[in-house]
């Protein structure tokens, strides 16, 4: 379904664009949030334009997700998270301000479809019989015994499957990959509403950079994915292997919409390595990847040796003594 092409409002038109040539992101903002940095990954590699007659002719998200998550929430989060790794985290990081985390609104395709699978599995019956087998003593004598096994008999079976397919997401953003997105699912898709630029004001908002094609390429694989565990949860029998399906999909719909996240990014180190924790707006849930310092891990390596060695030799003192 094609996104309908609209102008942008009187309350839109006084935004910045912003482009990030490191990670890729385009984003708008209102225009006296002046943006020196990228959001996504604290790059200051950003060129920045009013946003004209591009961004105007650019299509609409259809739907909308609120925050429900506030800054303090989320700064108060991203410390906490952060605390639970401080002792062998690089010095940068844990001096890092937590205060600079900002909330964005994402965007991401919102796939829905309708699949029809023909599949070929294996599928296993068990059964119990009983054998009988003989055993020999340290004695020599022989004794023979009976015990009840289990057996499978395995057969073909071919079959279709149709289900549908609901509320599969995949990032719209050059910035912020489908595999991050993932790590803070789900969002809760029933409080979805119309898009309405009244929600975004006052919000940095990305512009979608993937194109649709891209993002029902990925959805379609998603989907396949889904479609391949529904299968295999359907089979019969008490064991199955599935060996092929084809899936064929049908009513398809992709829309773009605007998740809220919250992201902290900062660089540390002298190679400018990121640093970026996301917050799920509306959820809560946070996820990110905090670096190590090898030094530090090195040190309290040799420190958890030295007790151990401390340890023993006071161990062996009080036996000695003991003796």
């Amino acid at each position: 379904m094609d996104l309908p092409v609209t102008t942008l409002d009187e309350s839109e038109r006084k935004l910045l664009e912003i482009r990030c040539d490191d990670c890729g992101a385009t984003l708008t903002l209102p225009a006296h949030r002046f943006a020196a940095i990228c959001p996504y990954c604290a790059s200051p590699s950003v060129v920045d334009r009013p946003a004209g007659e591009d961004s105007a002719r650019r299509a609409r998200p259809e739907f909308i997700l609120g925050f429900v998550i506030d800054r303090k929430e989320a700064a108060r989060r991203v410390q906490a998270f952060i605390g639970r790794s401080r002792l062998f985290a690089p010095t940068a990081v844990k001096h890092a301000k937590v205060s600079a985390v900002e909330g964005l609104y994402l965007p991401a395709w919102l796939y829905g479809s309708v699949a029809e699978s023909q599949y070929q599995a294996r599928i296993g019956e068990n059964y119990t019989t009983t054998e009988t087998y003989t055993t020999t003593d340290s004695k020599g004598n022989t004794t023979t015994r009976t015990r009840t096994v289990v057996k499978t008999e395995w057969r073909e079976l071919s079959g279709t499957h149709a289900t549908y397919v609901l509320d599969v997401l995949v990032t719209a953003s050059q910035g912020l990959g489908n595999a991050e997105l993932e790590t803070i699912e789900p969002f809760d898709l029933r409080a979805l509403r119309r898009y309405d630029a009244a929600v975004v004001s006052g919000w940095i908002a990305e512009e979608a950079t993937l194109e649709r094609d891209e993002g029902h390429r990925l959805a379609r694989s998603e989907a396949t994915s889904f479609v391949e565990g529904r299968i295999e949860r359907f089979l019969p029998g008490d064991s199955s292997t599935l060996q092929s399906f084809r899936t064929t999909f049908s009513n398809e719909d992709t829309d773009l919409i605007l998740l809220p996240i919250w992201v902290f990014a900062a660089r540390y180190g002298t190679d400018g390595k990121t640093l970026r924790i996301l917050i799920n707006g509306q959820t809560g849930e946070i996820q990110g990847k905090l670096p190590r310092s090898p030094l530090k891990i090195a040190v309290g390596v040799l420190l958890l040796l030295a007790g151990l060695a401390v340890a023993a030799i006071l161990a062996m003192t009080v036996l000695g003594v003991a003796l």
